[in-house]
Order: C-alpha cells, then structure tokens, then sequence
C-alpha cells in the first residue's frame, strides 16, 4: 500500500510508503489521506494523528506523471479533498520529517500542529518554476508565520532550504539526528493522545479560529488560479521539461 494507516493506543499514523517513487503522491493516494483524515475525525478512539514518511523521503510532491493524467479541475478533486481535511481537522497533527518534503510534502505541514525534522531534511516549494501557483493556503499561511520577505523568497524562488532554516523561521519545532526522529515524535504524539481531549480540541480551534475563514478564501482562491495556470502554457513547457530530463525555457512567455 502507497499509504499505510496503523492505530496504537489513541494514535492514527498515515505512513508515505513509495519509497521508489520517494513518496510521490497520486491522486488515489490523496483520496486515501482524505478518507483517513475524515474517517479519524469521526473515530472517537482517535486521539491525535501523526504523518511519517521513509528516512530519505516524507514526499517529494505530486506525481507529476499522474498530476498530468488526473488534473485537479475541481474542489472535488482528491487532491482539494485532502486540503480540506487536514486544514479544517479538529484533533491534533504531528508530522515527522526526513529527507526531501517538496511542494505539497512542505505545505501539508503549515496546517500541523507540531513538526519535527531530521537533520536530513530538504524543504522546497517550486510552484514558481513548474509555471503554477502555491496550494494549500499556503500563500497566506507561510508570510503569517515566517514573514512575507522570507516567504517571498521561498515561494517566488522555489529553492530548497534545509531544516536547521526551517526551525529557525517556526516552520519546524525541533531538529533531530535521524535516527531519533520518528521515536520522538510517536513519543509527542503519545502526550497529545493522553491529554483530555476536549481540551485539546479547544485550544486548536481557539488558537486558529481568526483564521478559518481566510484560509478557506486563500484555498478557493488557489485552487482556480492553480487550476487555470496547470492548463497554460508554461506549466506545459514545465511539465514536459521535466519528463524529458531537460532544463525548462520559459523565456518564449510574457
């Protein structure tokens, strides 16, 4: 299985396990990270939910062979489903990162609530340089949280940074050697499953609250620029770039 999904005493782990593929997400692998965010939200023996992926790859993003094959035209497509679901979850999210995290493997962790990174871990956000947008609301979440300088020069740009940045801008709480990283935050995660869960419920929606409503503007806004710009010209010549293993020329476009 592409993802795997395990339950241990209050915890729900959704595993990347497409190693070969470095954990490039499909759009049947977005339908199962949807249906399992949905279906832990009504599962009261769901305490918190913790993302992992392999030591040197959490996701390297879309699979951008199948993106072509199953365009996300719609809100109703899988991939806008799993936005849904993980930017409007009640209970609480920990993700555990190592290895690459491109694109969508970046974005899903600015709606966690706690990250931990191993000291291996390669961020990058090249919405820019496949001729498409940011998703995600990460658009309006990253400048939030980092600033919009700093956020301008990831988005814009797209080049990778390592985790030791990423804590230093709050996008990660904690760096670790790698073999430490997944037993502390199963550790973490265990601590968020004991606590009253009521309480833990409460203080997530208090502390995100004043932003539901924007993010929810920032996605739908997103997802039809996204959409548009996949069907455009530059997002072809990306596309096709990449699947020739050859350097894009975007310089043919206004």
């Amino acid at each position: 299985m592409d993802i795997e999904l395990s339950k241990d005493n209050g915890v729900l782990t959704i595993h990347f396990n497409r190693e070969e593929k470095k954990n490039a997400i499909t759009a049947a692998m977005y339908q199962q990270l949807a249906d399992a965010l949905k279906d832990a939200e009504a599962d009261s023996t769901v305490r918190a939910i913790l993302f992992t992926g392999k030591p040197q790859a959490f996701s390297a993003g879309n699979d951008l062979e199948d993106f072509l094959k199953n365009p996300p035209n719609s809100k109703e497509a899988p991939v806008f489903q799993f936005l849904w679901q993980i930017s409007h979850a009640v209970k609480p999210i920990v993700a555990a990162v190592s290895g690459v995290a491109v694109g969508i493997g970046t974005t899903l962790l600015l709606h966690c609530d706690l990250v931990y990174a191993a000291d291996n871990a390669k961020f990058s956000l090249p919405f820019t340089q496949l001729g498409l947008c940011p998703e995600a609301a990460s658009s309006l979440l990253l400048p939030h949280l980092v600033g919009y300088q700093r956020a301008a020069e990831k988005l814009l740009l797209g080049e990778a940074f390592l985790a030791a940045e990423a804590q230093e801008m709050g996008i990660v709480n904690r760096v670790l050697p790698l073999e430490e990283l997944l037993p502390y935050a199963e550790k973490q995660a265990a601590k968020l499953a004991a606590l009253p869960a009521g309480s833990i419920r409460v203080t997530k929606q208090l502390m995100k609250k004043n932003r539901v409503t924007a993010t929810e503007q920032q996605m739908t806004a997103e997802i039809e620029h996204f959409a548009s710009m996949l069907a455009g010209p530059e997002a072809k010549e990306a596309f096709t770039a990449f699947l020739e293993k050859r350097k894009p020329d975007f310089s043919k476009f206004a």
